[in-house]
């Protein structure tokens, strides 16, 4: 099982050998438990309490790639401190197929924590709107006067002081030639190749793959056309690329899309990273495939029965899936529902008094202070000119500091108890067949589930009394041995394996229920 192993220690106060401590505690725990490591994150004096590191967000990018299944931290902090940063980074690994692993805490973490870290992953896509609107009230005007938002300009091109876009003549030339190369039939995989061989980079200073390259031969604003969300601008920035030769592209690579198109099942699994073989404890990945007669089959099967070393059954995905949810679904009564949302508002409220807002508040009354003394100093005849020059540097200090909490309060998610009943009644008497409630059942309420051919183990998050599954026939979720077409999702590494004989952990809210050896 490969893994990468990601170190942080906050401050210059605290010593290096804090590091050093964090990566043998956690390669002597990848050894016990059979791990591969094939790489080191480390971010020195960063705080945990915002995600802007610079090696976290490599390792988050990094995981695009597949290359690995799972992050091992020293434990929960040094991933993030702030609740809410950290279930958006775990949906973005977990898209990818990575979860992430405490080599010193209980691998399910407090189980009131997972409950309440996954409504709020949740909430934040079902509110995705609100949220996105809350962040472009300061942009739409930017955007009507086609000047750059903040995000990277884009291979080809700079941002001026005036936040226009200019042309980066040698960015340009590379991303002309990208296009030529591709609309002449030279492969995706034959350009990524070359130019990673020439030590070219994107605009984010990384090796090229397939996704960046296909982004860019996507990218509108090579010919002109500025964008912003829904807003296009033609002829609103510069051009690199002529629209004919853009349009060659588009028809090559929408041919190419339809010819692999076929070879894949459309949709989601949503029990990727949950879902792991009761026989091997290796995690069960999507697969999809099609017969003879154009029947497209989708279901999960045990990375070792791909390797003929394990004798686990395929299962049928949407069987599964449907079996599961409803079973999660249960524990959405309204006594529970009231529980979360106490626990979820109490939640939002500590990561808001200890968010970054909180330190950069302490700095603008800091700089309001020391501009009050030299304001105090030049009353009483001090030198004019030294003291005003530095009252001009504290002022600029200042509305930089009023900048970045402008950002931060955009970032900042506070759910008041009314809006996390809301959403959970919508979950609990919504439409199964929408894929976001589907999905955010999935990952408030299911910690694990341990698959084999006449039964299965579930972990659950949340309810005060064991749950009693019935019986389902077995053929419901078994499927056909058919043909194994790869699906680019990929399950990480299974919880550590417990026997708890039907009991829960803990009292009242928030436990996990371990329901054990349930007939198929």
């Amino acid at each position: 099982m490969n893994i990468v192993i990601y170190a942080r220690y906050s401050s210059h106060s605290q010593r290096e050998e804090s590091i050093e401590g964090q990566l043998q505690t956690c390669h002597e725990f990848a050894r016990a438990n059979g791990y591969i490591v094939v790489a080191e994150y480390i971010d020195r004096a960063q705080t945990g309490t915002a995600d802007n590191r610079t090696a976290f967000q490599q390792m988050i990018a990094d995981s695009d790639k597949q290359t690995f299944d799972a992050v091992l931290v020293y434990q929960l902090d040094r991933f993030a401190r702030n609740r809410y940063d950290s279930a958006i980074n775990k949906a973005k690994l977990k898209k990818n197929g990575v979860r992430v692993i405490s080599a010193r805490e209980n691998i399910s973490e407090d189980a009131s924590g997972i409950l309440v870290e996954g409504v709020l992953e949740s909430m934040a896509e079902y509110y995705s709107v609100e949220l996105s609107q809350k962040i472009r009230r300061g942009q739409e005007m930017n955007a009507q006067k086609c000047l750059s938002n903040g995000s990277k300009a884009g291979l080809g091109f700079f941002v001026d002081e005036e936040r226009r876009f200019q042309i980066d003549p040698a960015g340009a030339a590379v991303v002309q030639e990208i296009f030529e190369r591709y609309a002449a039939g030279e492969t995706v995989t034959a350009i990524i190749n070359d130019l990673n061989e020439r030590k070219i980079k994107t605009a984010q200073g990384k090796e090229f793959n397939k996704n960046s390259l296909s982004r860019m031969l996507r990218n509108r604003r090579y010919i002109g056309t500025y964008i912003y969300g829904k807003h296009e601008v033609p002829n609103g920035m510069p051009r690199i690329i002529e629209d004919e030769l853009f349009e060659r592209v588009q028809h090559s690579l929408d041919k190419n899309k339809k010819a692999t198109a076929r070879t894949r099942g459309a949709g989601e699994y949503l029990l990727t990273t949950k879902l792991f073989c009761g026989y091997c404890k290796e995690m069960m990945v999507g697969y999809g495939g099609t017969s003879r007669n154009g029947t497209v089959y989708r279901y999960y099967v045990c990375k070792n029965k791909k390797k003929n070393t394990c004798h686990k059954k395929v299962a049928d995905k949407w069987q599964l899936e449907e079996r599961i949810i409803r079973e999660c679904r249960k524990l959405l009564t309204d006594k529970e529902i009231d529980r979360i949302a106490v626990e979820v508002a109490k939640a939002c409220e500590q990561d808001y008094d200890s968010s970054v807002l909180k330190l950069l508040n302490r700095d603008l009354k800091a700089a309001d202070t020391a501009i009050e003394n030299l304001w105090k100093a030049l009353e009483q005849g001090q030198e004019i000119e030294g003291i005003q020059e530095r009252i001009g540097k504290r002022n600029a200090e200042k509305k930089e500091i009023e900048a970045q909490i402008a950002i931060e309060k955009n970032k900042v998610v506070f759910y008041t108890e009314t809006q996390v009943r809301v959403f959970l009644h919508s979950l609990k008497s919504g439409d199964l067949n929408d894929e976001t409630k589907r999905r955010g059942i999935i990952n408030i309420f299911l910690s694990a589930i341990y698959l084999h051919d006449d039964k299965f183990t579930i972990v659950l998050n949340g309810g005060n009394v064991p749950i009693r599954i019935e019986d389902i026939p077995l053929d419901d979720i078994e499927a056909d041995n058919g043909e194994f077409l790869s699906s680019r999702l990929v399950a990480p590494v299974p919880p550590q394996w417990r026997n708890p004989n039907l009991l829960p952990i803990g009292d009242g809210f928030g436990f996990l229920v371990y329901i054990e050896d349930i007939d198929l």
